[in-house]
């Protein structure tokens, strides 16, 4: 009887520090869950945002939208790019970039970031295709530009430890709604 009372206060306490943080933690399963909305949330403030590419392109990113790729165990984000340069281009070009990511855990910062960004789709109406390549290179700038080692979750050093023992992040897996990150004890 003693034994289950411990695990009913540990499972309240860890729901307790998971409302705190927004996010949830699964005591049986030993791993935080980061929901899509809480990602939406943390991504939101990227944007719009305005770039420059090679002193001669100026892009604005708009409308970002989130989607989870657990096949590739990828954040995927959507968002629509405008492209233009008075010089170069007679009106700007308006696209639709499909940009992925992986994630990884940085323990200096308590930080679940952003790894390997990169533009897996590059959709306009207003290029011809022979120009793909050239504007998915732009896209793989602009990705890096904003979204390498960008955190998206901050754990709290309460997170992190519980009856005198500290814990830390492990693997990292996307599912259809939510990132979850294991926690192991060091």
């Amino acid at each position: 009887m003693n034994q289950a009372k411990t695990l009913a206060c540990a499972a309240l306490l860890a729901l307790g520090l998971a409302q705190a943080a927004h996010a949830a933690y699964n005591v049986w399963t030993n791993e935080y869950s980061v929901s899509r909305q809480e990602l939406e949330t943390a991504i939101a403030p990227q944007f719009p945002r305005k770039l420059r590419y090679m002193d001669i392109f100026d892009v604005t990113l708009s409308n970002p939208r989130l989607g989870m790729d657990a096949a590739n165990n990828r954040l995927t984000t959507v968002v629509d790019a405008q492209i233009a340069n008075p010089l170069l281009l007679a009106k700007p070009v308006n696209a639709a970039l499909t940009m992925s990511s992986g994630f990884r855990y940085d323990a200096a910062s308590r930080s679940l970031r952003l790894d390997a960004p990169k533009v897996d789709n590059v959709d306009s109406q207003d290029l011809p295709p022979q120009y793909a390549r050239q504007l998915t290179a732009l896209g793989n700038a602009t990705a890096d530009q904003l979204l390498r080692d960008y955190a998206v979750y901050t754990f709290k050093p309460e997170q992190l430890e519980m009856n005198g023992k500290r814990f830390e992040p492990g693997k990292i897996t996307v599912e259809k709604d939510a990132v979850k990150v294991e926690i192991k004890e060091q």
